[in-house]
């Protein structure tokens, strides 16, 4: 990826930080996409500490392509937060454009009980 292209997604990403902050009851979701895989965490930035995360390099999450592969880590990262009591979160797309893998990926959580 250009030097550009990083550039222009760190400042948007900056951006969206500026608005975005989670705590204990309404954690930030925060999504990482690179060419092969996704993640999900969700986090407290009050403690600066990692409630739960899901990513698609874990055993199970498995598919044809890369969009039903961000599905998969989308529910799993649902059932992982409403086990720990989470129902609601502030979605972070880190700077990428809300399409194709990150889309999937926060559809998935919301048909599977996150709210956003």
């Amino acid at each position: 990826m250009s030097s550009i292209k990083l550039k222009r997604r760190e400042r948007i990403r900056k951006r969206i930080r500026k608005t975005i902050f989670g705590d204990s009851s309404i954690p930030r979701l925060s999504i990482f996409r690179s060419n092969k895989e996704i993640y999900a965490q969700l986090i407290d930035d009050f403690k600066g500490k990692t409630i739960t995360m899901a990513s698609s390099r874990e055993k199970g999450v498995n598919g044809s392509n890369k969009i039903e592969i961000s599905s998969k880590v989308g529910e799993l990262i649902a059932q992982r937060s409403i086990k720990a009591g989470i129902k609601s979160v502030k979605f972070d797309r880190g700077g990428y454009l809300y399409h194709g893998r990150v889309k999937s990926l926060a559809e998935a959580a919301r048909k599977a009980g996150l709210e956003f």
